[in-house]
Order: C-alpha cells, then structure tokens, then sequence
C-alpha cells in the first residue's frame, strides 16, 4: 500500500537505537541513513516498503505502527528486544480474537509515546 513511512522523533539516537533492537527479530535493519535530520530507512529483508525515523523539534502525533511477524516465536522476540531497548509494555505477547482466532500480538510504547506493535496471523505451528 505504501512505498514508505517517515515520522519525526525527539531524540534522534535514542529512538534509532530502540528500533533498531526491538525490530531485529522481525528481520528489520538499516537501510539507507544520512544526518539526524534527513534520518534512517529501516527495511525489511525482501520489502520494498520502509519506515523513516527523522530528527525533529516538533512534537509528533502518537502513531500505532503495526509490523508482520511470520511466526508467534518472533512476536515474543520483538516484545523480549522492544522491552530491553527500553520500551514500555503495552500488551505481553498473545492471541487477540477479538480480530481474529489467530491474531497473536504484542505492544510496547516507544521513546516517543508511540504505540509499537508486532502481530502474526497465521495459525501456530
């Protein structure tokens, strides 16, 4: 849907190294990076699409950023990585059925007060 997101963070550092280790499970690394201004392209491996951190004085808008996991086991990395890079539980790792019967997720809030979550669909091996 989309070709990729780019947001300003507060503490240009500190958020590029959370991302960084809490999304390490799911694959994700740096991709192309230049000042805390123009900022980081994180990537997924195989993806076109990627997610833009930038440095910024402006205070941004709470996001809820929502990453595919392909198994349960990395959900619960993402969670274990998110919560030692600093994160602030949001929701442990778990089935939510309210979306659906496979739907297993967990949520952290980042540095900036955004809303992080990794979520797989598929049924548990």
């Amino acid at each position: 849907m989309f070709d990729h997101v780019k947001f300003g963070v507060s503490d240009f550092a500190a958020s590029k190294a959370f991302y960084l280790q809490a999304l390490a499970p799911l694959g994700i690394t740096a991709g192309a990076q230049g000042d805390p201004s123009y900022g980081i392209e994180l990537v997924a491996p195989g993806q076109l699409a990627s997610l833009c951190l930038f440095q910024t004085a402006e205070k941004p808008a709470h996001l809820h950023l929502a990453f595919v996991a392909q198994t349960r086991q990395q959900v619960d990395a993402f969670h274990r990585a998110a919560l030692a890079a600093g994160a602030t539980d949001n929701g442990a790792p778990g089935l939510r059925p309210v979306y659906h019967a496979n739907y297993y997720a967990a949520f952290v809030i980042a540095p900036d007060g955004h809303n992080i979550e990794a979520v797989c669909h598929a049924a548990e091996a």
